[in-house]
């Protein structure tokens, strides 16, 4: 009667996204468990996009449906929030968070000690060094110019899907960022699957 059962558990975790933990039997014998996640919810794929003279540049569409889901304040045929954080000059890329995102890191921040050094950095990159700007009727969102200089964008720029968030890179950054990041290491093989 177990044969080729599935057995079915839906989980919440520390997130609005929920775990579906699968196992399949049969024979008595356990064959494995996958985990799905909401991918209304994740940042997922890359995309370059042409950038206008005034900053204008549109976001791929899996990534704005991500933006209107995580709006609280997003109702049907409204235009979705989007915080951009850009960080100091060391940084050299755009990191772009929902609103529910940045609630979930704010939170996180303003648990920990009050004097502590890493509260008033996190504070700084995520509070100080962001901004919100909204996605237009047509699917595009306004980068101003101190954001595009501070990373050099110059008519085309990179997206990167990172799950919660996504990056807006200059595409030549990300090429060489990426190269550097995929040397090999005691636990690393960039060529292992």
């Amino acid at each position: 009667a177990g044969r080729g059962r599935r057995v079915d558990q839906w989980q919440q975790i520390n997130s609005p996204f929920l775990i579906h933990t699968g196992a399949r039997f049969g024979s008595g014998t356990f064959r494995g468990t996958e985990t799905v996640v909401d991918r209304k919810r994740r940042f997922i794929g890359e995309d370059r996009f042409k950038v206008d003279s005034k900053g204008r540049g549109s976001i791929p569409a899996s990534f704005r449906r991500v933006l209107a889901a995580g709006d609280p304040d997003c109702a049907e045929g409204s235009h979705p929030q989007v915080v951009i954080v850009y960080g100091d000059a060391k940084r050299d890329f755009l990191e772009c968070f929902t609103i529910e995102a940045m609630d979930r890191i704010q939170a996180k921040i303003e648990r920990m000690p009050r004097a502590s050094k890493k509260r008033r950095a996190l504070q700084r990159l995520y509070a100080t060094h962001a901004l919100t700007t909204a996605v237009d009727e047509t699917g595009r969102m306004v980068l101003p110019a101190k954001l595009r200089n501070k990373i050099g964008l110059e008519g085309e720029a990179f997206f990167a899907g990172t799950g919660e968030a996504f990056e807006i890179w200059k595409p030549e950054t990300y090429d060489i960022e990426m190269d550097c990041d995929l040397t090999a290491d005691d636990d690393f093989d960039p060529d292992e699957d």
